[in-house]
């Protein structure tokens, strides 16, 4: 016998094609439970009485007891009689499961759209009104130092030695070839003071301590300011601050106190080092004022501890056979400067 094939209808979309499918899927499940009763397919198809039944119980179940295949018929009328007249016939109706092809792009049209595409026409720039809000104020350095000359007169106080004490008086003359670089020459002269462990020392050991005075010194200097802020004083004023550091070389003398005034002393030229670091505080155009502390390094010579009359009696015996020593002579300074010219002027450019 031959089996029944499924017949439906060709649909154009998609949609209709997911509905064919359900319809199919629910018609198998059903003529499924249908085969699972035995012959039961065969009463319904002598129950039908006529020809039309007939045709419908062996298209149901009696068809398949005759050929062992199974077939299930789907008319889009939803009739039994046109299904089994379809069957009759021999007209085979299939699925079409195939969906309408897409028509393939072409390259060339592709890269002829991508070359046209619409760029965006500049039209009129509208201005947008601005409020004092979008205003951003930079202020400017209240203080300029390119070119311009530094004249410090400034004191100083040792802050390393308990023996002796140094108080200075000197002077800086200084020439900024930048805002943050400048070259100059400074000066200083020296007065001493004994310590209270210096009188200690000579009553309970009954010995003088060895100290040198410093007389003078002077260092040609380089200066560096890579830090430059501002603060308010009581919410009202506004004072520049910078932070500078120096190095320089130079020379100076040192003098030998004898123990015993009875010899006489000797002095020393050295080669003096130094470095910094300072602070300035601008208070107008023209002045400020330095803070800062400085290390003047040394090798120093001492009176030899075994002088006697008939050894290292005379100055120059005893500085031949002198002791060194290195030293760190640490001062703080603080002083006042003067620039000239007295103003200056900012420079933009155009």
């Amino acid at each position: 016998m031959k089996p029944i094939r499924m017949q439906t209808i060709k649909h154009r979309t998609r949609s209709f094609l997911i509905v064919a499918l359900g319809v199919a899927l629910a018609s198998t499940s059903f003529a499924d439970n249908k085969n699972k009763g035995g012959t039961k397919g065969a009463p319904a198809g002598k129950a039908g009485g006529g020809a039309a039944g007939g045709a419908a119980g062996s298209g149901a179940g009696g068809g398949s007891g005759a050929a062992g295949d199974e077939g299930i018929e789907i008319d889009s009328s939803g009739s039994g009689a046109g299904s089994g007249s379809a069957a009759g016939s021999g007209d085979s109706g299939t699925i079409d499961m195939e969906e309408e092809e897409k028509p393939q792009g072409s390259l060339e049209a592709e890269l002829q759209a991508t070359e046209t595409k619409q760029t965006v026409k500049a039209g009129e720039v509208k201005k947008t009104p601005l409020s004092w809000k979008d205003i951003l104020v930079v202020v400017r350095k209240p203080f300029l130092k390119v070119r311009r000359t530094e004249l410090n007169p400034f004191t100083s106080v040792t802050m390393n030695d308990n023996m002796i004490t140094h108080y200075g008086i000197g002077g800086e003359f200084a020439y900024y070839l930048t805002d943050v670089l400048a070259i100059g020459v400074e000066g200083q002269y020296f007065v001493h003071n004994f310590g209270e462990p210096f009188d200690l020392v000579a009553r309970q050991a009954r010995r003088l301590p060895t100290v040198n005075q410093y007389n003078w010194s002077a260092a040609l200097d380089f200066h560096y300011v890579p830090v430059y802020g501002k603060f308010a004083v009581l919410d009202r004023k506004l004072v520049a601050w910078e932070v500078f550091f120096t190095a320089g070389i130079g020379a100076g003398q040192s003098e030998v106190i004898p123990r015993d005034t009875k010899y006489p002393g000797f002095t020393n030229i050295l080669i003096e080092p130094n470095l910094g670091a300072s602070m300035r505080f601008f208070l107008a155009k023209w002045l400020t004022i330095n803070l800062g502390v400085r290390d003047y390094m040394f090798l120093d010579k001492f009176e030899p501890t075994d002088r006697s009359p008939t050894m290292n009696a005379t100055a120059s015996e005893a500085k031949d056979n002198a002791d060194s020593s290195f030293i760190n002579n640490i001062m703080f300074q603080i002083g006042v400067s003067f620039w000239l010219p007295t103003t200056f002027e900012y420079t933009t450019f155009r």
